[in-house]
């Protein structure tokens, strides 16, 4: 989600979140309601959180309305990582670490990084092994999050999973796709069972085609998973938590916006982009990408939409937005389902020499040494 859940996306998503709260908890309680869930900063790279990049430091930098602060750490070498958590844990940045195994994309993957890393089964082991050691003691915990392997002939999951628990991980995440699968077709299920049932002392999350509520009920009845982990789904829509923690706690509440309300929130959200960057064109560009996700299912019309896709100023945006027939109620199944890339699977990308065994050699050790400093995150 890197360029998405910054901070003034995970307040939108945070607020909606312990909207639901108040319908599901007693009155007692209601006031002053727990965070509903975890809201995840975007990656940022272990190598640039250790040279404190300017780009890194606003990734990971705490909003103050967050109880809860979770960074996601991506790394492909032990003693970096090992030394950005020992920086986010003695300098109080973080609350919970997030370690990212999930991403698919090849800038990532061609330097051993992301979904392809678990298949060196060794070094996998040394980087999760690092970050736990370094936050022990904490009450700050380390979980991994990870896709089912690089492709159907080089599945890694299961093993990950075990040797992610062993290595004192608070719990782990399977987005139930390979890296081949890039973010095509359905999502595998039936894998987050397999780990459920393989990984038996910490916490298993499943993500992957979370698109309303009700799909993260029957999630969590098919496969077992302790709990689930939103990504694509929340795309244009901060009140899937809403939906999410009122389903959880066995009410029927959701939120059906009509335009009127989508707009709100769409300006919302450019102020408190404009209050996070201190530069509203900037602002205004980063949200530029979140339009086409809002306008979902609503009849807008295409030159409304590419209008909307290049505001530059918040004056700008209010004009698009007036111009909009804002008595539209929510239109249903067309504001809802997948949303976000997709597109066909893909031939990973991954070191020469990669697939050849698990173990590592020394080429690709010193690939490895020099991998960080390439792939952007901060």
């Amino acid at each position: 989600m890197a360029g998405v859940t910054n901070a003034p996306f995970r307040q939108l998503c945070r607020e909606a979140g312990a909207a639901g709260l108040p319908e599901v908890l007693a009155p007692e309680t209601a006031a002053s309601p727990a965070p509903a869930g975890l809201y995840v900063a975007e990656m940022v790279t272990s190598r640039a959180l250790v040279e404190r990049t300017p780009e890194s430091m606003r990734i990971i930098s705490r909003d103050a309305g967050e109880r809860v602060h979770s960074v996601q750490l991506y790394g492909v070498d032990p003693a970096t990582v090992r030394l950005a958590v020992r920086m986010l844990v003695t300098e109080e940045r973080a609350d919970h670490i997030d370690l990212n195994f999930g991403c698919p994309v090849p800038k990532v993957t061609r330097k051993g990084g992301g979904a392809v890393l678990p298949w060196k089964s060794e070094l996998f082991s040394a980087i999760v092994t690092a970050a736990c050691d370094e936050a022990a003691g904490t009450a700050i915990p380390v979980t991994v999050k990870m896709r089912m392997g690089i492709d159907a002939d080089h599945l890694t999951y299961l093993d990950a999973g075990l040797r992610a628990q062993d290595a004192g991980a608070a719990s782990v995440a399977l987005h139930a796709r390979t890296a081949a699968d890039y973010y095509s077709g359905t999502a595998h299920w039936e894998a987050i069972a397999r780990l459920k049932e393989t990984v038996t002392d910490i916490p298993v999350l499943g993500n992957g085609d979370i698109w309303s509520a009700e799909d993260a009920l029957t999630m969590v009845e098919q496969t077992g998973c302790d709990g689930v982990v939103v990504g694509r789904g929340c795309q244009g829509r901060p009140w899937l938590f809403t939906d999410l923690v009122a389903a959880f706690s066995g009410s029927d509440l959701r939120v059906r916006p009509g335009l009127a309300d989508v707009a709100g929130v769409i300006r919302r959200h450019a102020e408190l982009m404009v209050e996070h960057f201190g530069d509203e064109l900037k602002a205004l560009r980063e949200l530029r990408k979140h339009m086409s996700w809002y306008l979902k299912g609503y009849v807008v019309g295409g030159q409304a939409r590419a209008a909307l896709g290049l505001v530059s100023t918040l004056g700008e945006l209010d004009e698009r937005l007036a111009e909009l027939d804002l008595d539209q109620p929510y239109p249903g199944e067309g504001a809802e389902g997948p949303r976000g890339r997709a597109g066909t699977p893909k031939t990973p990308h991954v070191p020469e020499g990669w697939l050849t065994s698990r173990e590592m050699d020394a080429a690709l050790r010193e690939m490895i040494a020099q991998a960080e400093s390439s792939v952007s995150g901060g």
